[in-house]
């Protein structure tokens, strides 16, 4: 199969896997709503809060997918396979142990981004009845690495896609059918990801039996497991501190400001999951080519990838540049956040060629099992971006604010990402050869 071919045959499945989750935040975003500005305020934090969560833990998604994808490069299904049910093992564990914790101090939590009142309450509501479901969510992730190290692309859609429509389904009943407000749109995500991870979890099963893989957990294997991904983590961890910054300075920006801010972020957040399919195609294919020691084939699909990532970015910006009216009105019935809204869209319209090649070459280190550079570089990020956001806090609120906040943010933000990571991407010392 051609390089392109390959591409795309990851690339677009993978690009309905993203998605489904930022639809599931919107598919409350948009329920939500239609109770009312306040509950939807409350669902910024809420919602910001849960997906901070499961954010850092994204390193067992990207993590076993390199290792895996190495360990199929070089020929060792078995153990690849073996690698993947121990990230899922670890994944359970972390799961229930920060759900706990996450329970507990949802209350601190939310006042600590800002939120008072009534909009505190809902914010608590939410992220109480939505955290049983982090387990879940956590195993899928870390299965969804392993799929991807097989190159196997559509499991992770179908499952993804079927858990989002389950979710719909379950937020209408459980908010407008039984009146249980923004908890019941909390605690029909909480059910969707159980029976998320649930299955992906027996799908796994299912290759390590055919392969003969061992599915016990094994403790030190699972410490290997968090080792390889503790860089990782510590990469998420600053742009989730950057994404917390910019939802504190987003919550001085008055109720209506902070609705907008959210719907916003909401929207941004899917718009960077598709761009992000063709990094998840990246961290496959740049793993797969190190593990069989072909160099040239990573700087190629490096090379191909970047530029359809660019593209890609252009064309996305443009749409939502001509959808944000009709996006904004479809979120929200107040005319103060559908006027923000449309107009922080408009924003982010023009940066996403940017945030394109920022995702695509993330992906190829994460895929090259970059994480130490990726986490150093996090911090340089984070140290130049905070003071910049931060200065938001001294514009008017609403518009003012929201303007300076969100070019700090796609413009400076991720202008550093693309410097730093950019300049790693020139050179060859990302490209380690082999299964180890």
């Amino acid at each position: 199969m051609s390089l392109p071919r390959r591409v795309l045959a990851l690339a677009v499945p993978a690009f309905a896997a993203l998605v489904a989750q930022p639809l599931m935040m919107l598919a409350d975003t948009w329920i939500v709503g239609h109770l009312g500005t306040v509950p939807l305020a409350g669902l910024g934090i809420g919602s910001g809060l849960l997906t901070t969560v499961t954010g850092l833990m994204i390193f067992l998604a990207y993590g076993s997918t390199s290792v895996v994808a190495r360990q199929i490069g070089a020929g060792h299904r078995d153990r690849g396979i073996e690698l993947g049910v121990q990230a899922m093992w670890l994944a359970a564990l972390i799961g229930t142990t920060v759900g706990a914790l996450t329970w507990l101090a949802a209350p601190w939590l939310a006042a600590w981004l800002g939120a008072t009142g009534e909009v505190h309450t809902q914010a608590v509501t939410y992220l109480r009845w939505s955290i049983p479901g982090l387990p879940g969510m956590l195993v899928m992730l870390a299965a969804t690495g392993t799929f991807r190290g097989l190159s196997d692309a559509r499991t992770p859609l179908v499952l993804s896609i079927s858990a989002a429509v389950l979710n719909l389904i379950l937020n209408v009943a459980l908010v407008f059918g039984l009146q249980m407000g923004i908890g019941g749109a909390g605690l029909g995500t909480a059910l969707a990801e159980t029976a998320l991870g649930l299955t992906a979890a027996l799908l796994v099963a299912r290759h390590a039996r055919r392969a003969r893989a061992r599915l016990r957990p094994s403790w030190t294997e699972m410490m290997s497991s968090l080792a390889v991904g503790v860089p990782l983590l510590l990469r998420t961890v600053t742009l989730r501190i950057a994404l917390l910054i910019t939802t504190f300075v987003a919550a001085k920006q008055g109720t209506a400001g902070l609705a907008a801010h959210h719907v916003a972020m909401q929207v941004w957040g899917l718009l960077s999951y598709a761009l992000d399919a063709l990094a998840i195609a990246g961290q496959t294919i740049i793993g797969t080519a190190l593990g069989a020691a072909n160099a040239q084939e990573a700087r190629d699909s490096t090379r191909l990838m970047t530029w359809w990532s660019v593209g890609g970015g252009a064309v996305i910006g443009a749409l939502t540049a001509l959808l944000r009216n009709p996006v904004a009105e479809f979120f929200s019935p107040d005319d103060d956040v559908r006027a923000l809204v449309a107009w922080v869209l408009l924003l982010i319209s023009a940066t996403l060629p940017l945030a394109g090649y920022v995702f695509l070459l993330d992906g190829v280190l994460i895929g090259a099992g970059d994480g130490r550079y990726l986490a150093t570089a996090g911090v340089i990020t984070l140290v130049g971006y905070a003071p910049i956001a931060l200065t938001a806090l001294t514009a008017q609120p609403g518009q003012p604010g929201l303007t300076w906040l969100w070019m700090a943010f796609a413009v400076g933000f991720m202008g550093l990402r693309a410097l730093t990571l950019g300049l790693r991407a020139r050179g060859d010392h990302w490209m380690r050869l082999g299964a180890s």
